[in-house]
């Protein structure tokens, strides 16, 4: 059956083809968006959700979308989605970082001239029939030096506008190398050091707790006399208030904003002075915009649906069309060798390792270790998935680490996964055959292979004669069948491992009395 999505939202006429081409059904229903009831009884048909702005998916919409998988927004903003709600529903949330970001990135600049030259005051006293030619004094941009607050996609695009015009710019940005600096022709900077010296300011960051009002009355007051800010980046980043106090006093010379703390901006402290140009948050609208991110959201989501891609996703690993296929059973192999781990494992966790040897070394280990801590909590969570498994166990403390070597001793890909708790220290490790099909090819440094099963008996022993007579005799007895049966041991007379298919599922009283058999230490039923 084809993947269906729903389009809450206004999208072109071409985006919508995108899903059909794709073999995608579509349904097209904007008018949705601010119909919170309706959506909630539609959204359980779905498998994709795009959107826009108006439409908000709230845990109740969420609770709804019982066969939802991805949501994507077109756009760079997630504001009107809750994130970690879709998270914890396996719900992968994508939005388009990079189809406005030339839009965004010019509005920045004009913003910069409108300041520098008090356009929008000019243009009203003008059209008034004033001839005040003499009032609007401006500045020029030339060999003035900006201060990028970010650097990234947009930031980079502004400082390359700037240096057209003949600007000086300087960055501050904890991500950004110094080569990648030398790259983009700015300088590298402290903060305060861009305050000291910048004649204008341009934000270009996202809102973190890191960086709400990074731009506050202190930093202002490090700047330097007759500063400009520009604002095309996110409400919240510069202290309003702060920033009115030192426009009526004239530290800062004039202010660009098209973000606002709260939005629709009805009233702000920044509204009503002479040298504040604002807009309502215009980043993005432009036609060439509105469809670029139209017709990216469209194919992203399709890429997903149809071939498993996942490509700028908020709340998942990213992973190619490319690599889809032949990460596929690596995933499958990852999940079962953390789901075999988390069976038996009662514990509280410490720590998780993951080694990936071989070819499986050079592939995408975001997505495998996800797999990988999916599985080890599903057993002690239940209600976790690809997506929500790393959050969880980053909030319960526990420790993961990615080991990568390029070769493998003796398969051409190996998997191996160590779990630390508070008592015991479990080890497993597995390959991909040439089949496709995942197996289980070490338990404890004990060599054993063993294809996985939906249903499947682990004992532990001491390698002594009559063992696997009584085993078999036992589960005779209780009528469950042996599909296979795999050994391995330490040595002679040591540990011993069985991994035991069985056809339908193993009462627990069964599992019991096998525990119960001379020289076996451990049994456990297990589900795959």
């Amino acid at each position: 059956m084809a993947p269906r999505v729903l389009v809450s939202d206004k999208l072109s006429t071409a985006a919508v083809d995108i899903f059909k081409r794709r073999g995608v059904e579509v349904d097209f229903r904007p008018d949705l968006g601010k119909d919170k009831e309706a959506l909630a009884t539609a959204i359980g048909d779905y498998d994709g959700l795009a959107i826009r702005s108006a439409t908000k998916v709230t845990p109740k919409i969420l609770e709804r979308a019982t066969r939802l998988k991805v949501i994507g927004r077109a756009g760079i903003g997630v504001d009107n989605v809750d994130v970690p709600a879709a998270t914890a529903r396996g719900v992968i949330v994508m939005n388009t970082p990079f189809g406005n970001s030339i839009t965004t990135a010019e509005h920045a600049i004009a913003l910069m001239f409108a300041v520098a030259r008090e356009i929008p005051a000019a243009d009203a006293s003008t059209q008034a029939g004033k001839w005040e030619k003499n009032r609007f004094m401006g500045v020029e941009i030339t060999a003035k030096t900006l201060g990028l607050i970010g650097c990234g996609n947009i930031g980079s695009i502004v400082a390359d506008r700037a240096i057209g015009l003949k600007m000086h710019v300087a960055a501050y940005d904890p991500f950004l190398s110094a080569e990648r600096a030398i790259e983009l022709g700015v300088e590298k900077v402290e903060l305060d050091e861009l305050f000291a010296r910048a004649d204008f300011i341009s934000l270009h960051v996202p809102m973190t707790d890191k960086t709400r009002n990074i731009v506050d009355a202190a930093a202002i007051a490090k700047m330097k006399k007759g500063v400009r800010i520009v604002n095309c980046a996110r409400g919240g980043l510069v202290d309003e208030v702060a920033l009115r106090a030192a426009l009526d006093s004239g530290h800062v010379a004039g202010a660009g904003f098209d973000v606002f703390t709260e939005e629709p901006a009805e009233a702000n402290p920044l509204f009503g002075h002479p040298a504040v140009v604002c807009t309502p948050h215009l980043g993005a609208a432009t036609s060439e915009a509105q469809e670029n991110v139209a017709l990216q959201v469209a194919e992203q989501m399709s890429e997903y649906l149809i071939r498993g891609a996942v490509s700028n996703a908020i709340n998942a690993p990213s992973i190619t069309a490319e690599e889809a296929p032949r990460l596929k059973p690596f995933v499958a192999l990852a999940e079962r060798l953390g789901s075999f781990a988390g069976q038996l494992t009662d514990a509280g966790l410490k720590s998780v390792r993951i080694e990936y040897e071989g070819e499986v070394a050079s592939m995408n280990a975001k997505a495998l270790t996800s797999a990988a801590i999916t599985g080890l909590l599903r057993p002690l969570l239940a209600d976790v998935n690809m997506v929500s498994a790393p959050v969880i166990a980053r909030e319960r403390g526990v420790a993961i680490e990615e080991v990568r070597r390029e070769e493998a001793e003796t398969y051409e890909s190996v998997i191996r996964l160590t779990v630390e708790t508070d008592s015991f220290t479990r080890h497993v490790a597995g390959t991909v055959f040439a089949d496709g099909k995942p197996r289980i090819i070490d338990i404890k440094g004990i060599e054993i292979e063993a294809a996985f099963a939906p249903s499947m008996l682990y004992v532990t022993n001491d390698d002594k004669p009559g063992y696997v007579g009584a085993l078999g005799q036992t589960l005779g007895a209780a009528g469950v069948n042996i599909a296979t049966f795999n050994l391995g041991r330490a040595a002679q007379g040591g540990e011993a491992i069985a991994l035991v298919q069985i056809d339908g599922d193993i009462p627990a009283e069964v599992v019991a009395k096998v525990e119960a058999l001379e020289h076996v230490t451990q049994a456990r039923a297990l589900r795959f």
